[in-house]
């Protein structure tokens, strides 16, 4: 097991990209479910008010940071995490991975077209088992209003792993609430993730996510979507860390 760092009322796995990569063939490879989440500041920050959303991820079996500002306040807390490992950069090598170990990929979630085209181009240019997908009704608190049907759909695919497409907080307490009938597939939370990957939305450049201006960037580009999110919520971040900092001084031996 990994080394765990606590950020606001989240904890974040100190792994690598390539540490990372084997956790996860590991979880999927015992047979038995799971959970994998990827933090952002978005997460941190709504971790603070909604119990069912820390909840949820004090059951994952693998989180992963998810920006370049969660590494940097790990830094600044005195436990560094080794790097940023994103589900944007995860996707392409996971499916890769997939394809190698022949596993069954799913996808649920994403605008309507999104996933279906992302699984074309997977099965095409990766020879990936693309298995299905779906896009249910999901209420904020993660349950869905016909989940009888969805979940038939999803287990009559038989997948190895189920691309979540939903959004924060949805898409985390979605698979927290039907882990069981989920299993033995491993349910990993993607966010926009797939988006990006067909192109629907563009991704920052390397350097600005390398900067920690991702967020100005997407802010540009769809300010109608995302001003609430960048200026009015995430700002609260700071807060956060910076009251995670003082405990840490305050607790620190003489």
């Amino acid at each position: 097991m990994s080394r765990r760092v606590r950020i606001g009322k989240l904890f974040v796995d100190s792994v690598s990209f390539d540490e990372a990569m084997e956790r996860i063939v590991a979880i999927v490879e015992r047979g038995t479910g799971g959970a994998i989440f990827t933090p952002n500041v978005d997460h941190v920050v709504k971790a603070e008010t909604h119990p069912a959303f820390r909840g949820a991820y004090e059951r994952a079996d693998l989180c992963l940071a998810d920006g370049t500002w969660i590494v940097w306040a790990s830094r600044l807390l005195g436990s560094p995490l080794p790097a940023k490992v994103s589900g944007s950069d995860l996707l392409v090598p996971l499916v890769e991975c997939a394809a190698r170990h022949r596993w069954r990929l799913y996808i649920l979630g994403g605008e309507p077209g999104v996933a279906e085209l992302a699984g074309a181009r997977m099965s095409q240019e990766f020879d990936l088992p693309f298995v299905g997908c779906d896009a249910p009704f999901v209420d904020l608190d993660g349950a869905m209003s016909e989940p009888e049907g969805a979940l038939r759909r999803l287990r009559a695919a038989r997948p190895d792993i189920v691309l979540v497409a939903l959004g924060a907080p949805k898409q985390e307490l979605w698979i927290d609430r039907y882990a069981e009938q989920l299993s033995p597939a491993v349910a990993i939370g993607m966010g926009g993730s797939i988006d990006f990957f067909v192109g629907r939305v563009r991704r920052a450049p390397p350097w600005v996510s390398r900067a920690g201006l991702e967020w100005l960037y997407r802010l540009a580009r769809e300010p109608r979507r995302m001003w609430r999110r960048y200026l009015l919520d995430d700002p609260r971040f700071v807060t956060i860390v910076a009251r995670d900092l003082r405990a840490s001084r305050q607790h620190a031996p003489p």
